[in-house]
């Protein structure tokens, strides 16, 4: 039980997909304006991401392997992150019309979002067993959506902030991530 504990807490905080190995930046800077639609790719982000890194693994230890397939990992791989993907968004384009919306071009960037296919990835190149492959990509997405989430409450500060003209936009997105990424370093010496 506590090596699942490590496992979640590093892959939370110290081992972030998203700050410490800087995987799917596009809709961390992208979708983090507004805290309602950072919180909403968040949540889809989490139900693709495990869904993904479980599916792949069991596709992987129990089709690929044994049949001596794995040259075709990739493939497999990004063919069931995109059909997760095309579930996630006919599930919000009919249930919560909203969020849909605001999350736009967003939502199908999660098929080609590096963090979903880096810790699919990962959950083989370590040789992870189900139950780690399982804690590791949702720790991992809760991860994403928590740097998401942080990121959105920075920016909607930042709005009302006065900041020098040649930090506006994306620059003061990419050091704000900075920061974020030496802040969330702090957590390396509590493992």
């Amino acid at each position: 039980m506590s090596d699942y504990l490590l496992m979640a807490i590093s892959a939370i905080f110290i081992n972030n997909i998203l700050l410490a190995q800087y995987l799917g930046n596009c809709p961390f800077l992208g979708v983090s304006k507004k805290m309602d639609t950072a919180t909403g790719m968040g949540m889809a982000v989490i139900f693709v991401l495990t869904l993904a890194g479980v599916i792949t693994w069991i596709i992987d230890v129990y089709l690929l392997c044994p049949m001596d397939l794995v040259y075709l990992r990739t493939i497999v791989f990004i063919l069931v992150i995109a059909a997760l993907v095309q579930f996630v968004e006919i599930f919000l384009k009919k249930m919560v019309p909203a969020l849909y919306a605001g999350l736009g071009i967003f939502l199908p960037l999660i098929t080609t979002n590096c963090a979903v296919f880096g810790v699919a990835v990962i959950n083989v190149r370590e040789g992870f067993n189900f139950m780690e492959a399982l804690v590791f990509s949702f720790t991992s997405a809760v991860g994403f959506a928590l740097a998401l989430v942080l990121m959105a409450g920075l920016r909607e500060r930042m709005a009302t902030a006065r900041i020098p003209q040649v930090l506006e936009g994306t620059a003061i997105g990419l050091v704000t991530a900075g920061f974020m990424s030496l802040a969330f370093l702090g957590f390396m010496g509590m493992v």
